[in-house]
């Protein structure tokens, strides 16, 4: 009983170091991430609830936002997609996204995004399904718009690492992902 404590405490213990970056404790990346993320939203207009009737102002120049009470993703919505065109809970979603590190955005400017090809590199989900790793694997705040806006919408959107993809939760990075869908084609 006494050695499966200790191995816990040593796993506890060797997962917090691995988890920090540069000696910075797991709340001092949360406190930098939250910086990077107010960092951005400062050069944007912030609405701070969705419209109760789920009517979202569209465009390059429409507010972010937030989605949540934790201020974990902001969205800003390019092009609404067309009416009455939502996804069905399990169907499969195809996404193209560019993603841009908020750790480095300075100045008014995205750093050079990251991203997929639809054709070479197709990326998708089951919406709704967290029980594949297709799903999973993305992270809430990929899926998140689809429950406001038909399947075609393409919006941008900050997502704060908890909310991220799993396989980079603790790396405690914010990213602003530009997001299309579209059904299988």
């Amino acid at each position: 009983m006494k050695i499966s404590y200790y191995i816990a405490i040593m796993v506890t213990a060797m997962a917090a170091m691995v988890s920090c970056d540069d000696g910075k404790s797991y709340a001092e990346l949360l406190n930098e991430q939250d910086m990077y993320v107010n960092n951005f939203l400062a050069d944007h207009k912030v609405e701070l609830s969705i419209p109760a009737d789920t009517v979202f102002i569209c465009g390059e120049d429409a507010p972010y936002y937030r989605l949540d009470e934790d201020g974990d993703m902001y969205m800003q919505v390019l092009n609404p997609g067309t009416k009455g065109n939502k996804v069905q809970s399990n169907e499969q979603v195809y996404f193209r996204y560019t993603r841009y590190a908020l750790s480095d955005y300075k100045d008014g400017r995205l750093p050079e995004g990251q991203g997929n090809n639809l054709t070479l590199n197709p990326c998708w989900f089951r919406y709704n399904n967290y029980q594949i790793q297709a799903s999973y694997t993305w992270g809430y705040g990929v899926q998140y718009p689809l429950s406001l806006l038909p399947l075609d919408a393409e919006v941008n959107i900050v997502i704060k690492s908890q909310m991220g993809p799993t396989d980079e939760q603790s790396n405690v990075q914010p990213y602003l992902w530009s997001l299309t869908y579209q059904r299988r084609q």
